[in-house]
C-alpha cells in the first residue's frame, strides 16, 4: 500500500480514534533520530533476504494457544505481532520478525531480538516515551510509522500490530500469508497486554481497532498479490 492509498484509511482512523496527526509525525521523526544515533537500523532489503514464499503471521487472539499446540510452522517465515511473541517463546518457537509498537512484553521482544529476530518498531503519538526507552536496547530494527514515510522509517500500511504484520509480509514479497490467532471476537488474548493474566472480554477501543483491522485485511485480500488465509485451530 502506497502512502496515497493509505492516507484515506489513516484519515478515517484519526477521526474515529481521536489521534493527533502531528504527534504521529513527531514520533516518526524521533524514531528516525534514535535509529540513526544508535545505528541499529536495517532496511527493508535486509528483511527480504530471509523471506520464504509462505509466511505465517501470528496474532495474539485466544485461538493462538490451540494452534500452537496442534500445528507445525517450520515451512515458512514466522512473523509475530507484538504479544504473540510471548506465546511463541512459551513453545520455544522463535519468530523471524516481530512487529510491535512496544506495548507488549518487552523482555520477551528483547530476548527474541538477542536470538536473531528482526524487530519492526512502529512509531505513533502515544508511544514516544517507549520508543526512547526501548529502541536503543534493540538491534536489527526496521522503523515504521503511520504518517508520511521517511528515508529509513517506512509505512507499509496497516493499523494494529496484527494487520500491519500482514501488510509487511505482502510488501516483502510473500506469495501466501497464513493468519494464526486472528480471532476478532469478543475476547482478547492474554498475550495482548503485559498486565493481562487470562483471556479477557474485549473493551471498546479494542473493538474499534478490530473493526479497522478487518477492513484493512479485506482491502489487502482484494488488492494485494499474496494469497491470504486464516488458520482455524
Amino acid at each position: 500500500m502506497i502512502w496515497k492509498e493509505w492516507k484515506k484509511f489513516y484519515t478515517q482512523i484519526v477521526a474515529e480514534m481521536g489521534f493527533d496527526i502531528e504527534k504521529d509525525r513527531e514520533a516518526a521523526l524521533i524514531l528516525r533520530e534514535l535509529l540513526v544515533e544508535k545505528g541499529n537500523y536495517v532496511l527493508v532489503e535486509d528483511l527480504k533476504k530471509s523471506m520464504k514464499n509462505r509466511v505465517y503471521v501470528f496474532g495474539a487472539g485466544p485461538s493462538l494457544e490451540e494452534a500452537l499446540s496442534t500445528h507445525i510452522f517450520s515451512d515458512g517465515t514466522l512473523i509475530a505481532a507484538d504479544g504473540a511473541t510471548s506465546a511463541l517463546l512459551e513453545r520455544e518457537i522463535l519468530a523471524d520478525i516481530i512487529v510491535t509498537d512496544l506495548d507488549g512484553r518487552f523482555d520477551d521482544i528483547k530476548k527474541a531480538n538477542k536470538l536473531g529476530t528482526y524487530v519492526v518498531v512502529h512509531a505513533h503519538g502515544d508511544n514516544i516515551e517507549r520508543l526512547k526507552e526501548y529502541v536503543p536496547q534493540l538491534k536489527n530494527v526496521l522503523g515504521t510509522c503511520q504518517t508520511e514515510p521517511l528515508d529509513i522509517v517506512y509505512n507499509f500500511g496497516g493499523f494494529t500490530d496484527g494487520d500491519r504484520a500482514v501488510f509487511l509480509a505482502e510488501s516483502l514479497g510473500a506469495e501466501e500469508v497464513i493468519l494464526v490467532g486472528f480471532d476478532f471476537g469478543n475476547r482478547v488474548g492474554k498475550w495482548s497486554k503485559p498486565h493481562l493474566k487470562k483471556h479477557t472480554p474485549i473493551w471498546e477501543s479494542k473493538k474499534k481497532k478490530f473493526h479497522f483491522a478487518m477492513q484493512l485485511l479485506k482491502w489487502l485480500e482484494e488488492n494485494g498479490n499474496a494469497r491470504i488465509e486464516y488458520l482455524r485451530a
